[in-house]
């Protein structure tokens, strides 16, 4: 214990054990500490007894409430000599809000104002320095927890790589203590993106019990599947459904372009193949209500909860120009200003190569990249091959090695370019040799990858495997992000970065030979995971958990 504690409480103890005949005597602990003071020391004290085997992110916490309160006369933060302050109050009043935000408020120790009795002193200064301690530990903790650091993610997968911006305990306490809304300002720690809002909205329905939206007001009956140049009276429902009125000289039962785009979208909202072709599925989606009633739905509940910790993994400004994918739709979005100027498909990892979720910045454009093949590939893909196909003759034969002149695999060793033929794979470490592809038609990554330099070595590429972006599953990849309509891409980053016109990155695009483009302002990139996605119309779309990590997020965060 500190001297100053041990004096402070040698003199609370001489004041409780003075005699009634010596009352005529200087009350001197009550003229040197009032109740304030004291507070103030029975807090450090049960502050620095709470150093035992907490983790890094606590001990750090701890120590900072320790060195905030160590200041000479230090206001206290939520109580005075007369219990929770106005301030204190309204700070447990949010903390107990948790729950509408996706965390728990049982995590959270707070004191209960009805065991406050001030008439008994040393009980009271008692309860008021457990009060104050206990709201700025939660207070800290909240603000922790809100930014996502409840879990490690690192600690579930490799996989899920995000780069948290943890809020410093010691400025949390600075700047609440001086704050005139501290609830505010506690608040503001959770995500301000409106599909996070958009997800606490829905948690909060289905925490609430509340009831379906009634069904539709229009319901389109079973019937012929519905598609473009169709001529049929459900049709005029099907605009009804979807507040498309017929335009000019067009019939109502006349399924125009109009109307196309509109299914389109509606399928595309709803998590389902956007073809424009209202068949069976389609009208069932049609004639749902907007809204399940789902109120004792834990499933529904826990991927709220899931998808709503993974906004606190991205930062509150997300920035004025950016790239997100997201991985289970197999999207990639270019949002400007807070509006989506552009939209693809993606192919992704596969499952057992899974392209990992990270934030990073994109540096570089380079047209007719190279591809060097990765350790991994050449150990698990090619060198089994060449082993499979191998016929080693010691009178002077050599390898077959037509797997890779089938995709214009060239080898160097030593920064020389050998004959792999002349190679006994048998008795060399293939990760020693340099195997690549230069650019060409034969290369895997197209005429065209954006390189933001990670650990995990990802990026994104066109691919000559354009089939690959018709299929509704797009899970085929070894990691990195295979992206449809590259050159529109391509375009839009070098338009904004650089004031490239188009006709310049489309000449790029077809004859650039290993041509790298640094970009001069570096552009976010979310590598994301988003399983749940809230409509405009409020209805919800859901992806498949591709790689497990609902589950394994799930599981560590209790749910």
């Amino acid at each position: 214990m500190r001297p100053v504690f041990a004096i402070a409480f040698a003199l609370l103890a001489a004041a409780s054990l003075a005699l009634p005949g010596r009352a005529a005597e200087p009350d001197i602990p009550q003229t040197l500490i009032g109740r304030e003071e004291a507070i103030r020391l029975l807090v450090q004290n049960q502050l620095s007894a709470k150093f035992t085997d907490a983790s890094e992110a606590k001990k750090s916490e701890q120590g900072a409430l320790v060195e905030y309160y160590a200041v000479p006369d230090q206001h206290l933060l939520w109580v005075d000599e007369n219990g929770l302050t106005e301030r204190g109050k309204a700070v447990i009043a949010e903390i107990k809000k948790a729950d509408e935000y996706g965390l728990r408020a049982s995590d959270y120790v707070l004191p209960d104002p009805s065991s406050f009795n001030n008439l008994d002193e040393a009980g009271a200064t008692e309860w008021l320095a457990g009060a104050e301690t206990k709201i700025s530990t939660a207070v800290l903790r909240y603000a922790r927890d809100a930014r996502g650091g409840r879990i490690v993610p690192q600690r579930l997968t490799p996989n899920l790589d995000p780069t948290l911006a943890l809020p410093n305990p010691t400025e949390v306490l600075e700047s609440i203590a001086i704050r005139s809304d501290p609830a505010a300002y506690l608040r503001s720690f959770q995500p301000d993106q409106p599909q996070f809002e958009a997800l606490r909205q829905k948690l909060i329905a289905l925490r609430g019990g509340s009831s379906a939206e009634p069904e539709p007001t229009v319901v389109i009956p079973d019937g012929p599947a519905l598609k473009l140049g169709v001529e049929h009276e459900q049709v005029a429902l099907l605009r009804q459904r979807l507040a498309v009125p017929a335009e000019g000289t067009s019939s109502e039962t006349v399924f125009d372009e109009q109307l196309f785009e509109a299914v389109r979208q509606f399928q595309k909202n709803h998590g389902v193949f956007a073809d424009g072709i209202v068949g069976p599925g389609t009208r069932r989606l049609l004639n749902a209500p907007r809204q399940r009633g789902a109120a004792g739905n834990p499933a529904q509940i826990r991927r709220i909860l899931v998808n709503m910790e993974r906004w606190r993994w991205l930062p509150h400004d997300l920035g004025g120009f950016y790239v997100i994918v997201n991985i289970p739709e197999f999207m990639l979005r270019v949002v400007k200003n807070d509006e989506t100027i552009h939209s693809a498909r993606v192919v992704v990892g596969k499952p057992n190569t899974p392209t990992p979720v990270f934030s990073n910045e994109m540096q570089t454009v380079v047209f007719g990249p190279y591809w060097n093949v990765p350790n991994s590939i050449k150990v698990g893909e090619i060198r089994p091959y060449l082993r499979q196909e191998a016929s080693w003759f010691f009178g002077g034969g050599g390898w077959n090695t037509s797997v890779l002149q089938r995709h214009g695999v060239r080898v160097r060793y030593g920064g020389r370019e050998i004959d792999p033929s002349t190679v006994d794979w048998n008795r060399v470490d293939i990760r020693n040799f340099e195997l690549y592809q230069p650019p060409g038609p034969q290369n895997v990554l197209g005429r065209v990858k954006f390189m933001f330099p990670n650990k995990h070595d990802v990026y994104m590429h066109d691919t000559p495997q354009k089939h690959l972006f018709a299929y509704p599953v797009r899970a085929e990849s070894h990691g990195c992000m295979r992206v449809q309509n590259p050159d529109q891409l391509a375009a839009l980053i070098l338009g904004h970065d650089q004031g490239w016109s188009r006709a310049r990155t489309l000449s790029a695009f077809e004859t650039g030979y290993d041509q790298q483009i640094p970009l001069q302002r570096k552009i976010p990139v979310y590598i994301s995971y988003f399983t749940l996605k809230v409509n405009a119309d409020g209805s919800l779309s859901t992806y498949g958990d591709l790689y497990g990590h609902d589950a394994r997020m799930a599981a560590a965060l209790r749910l």
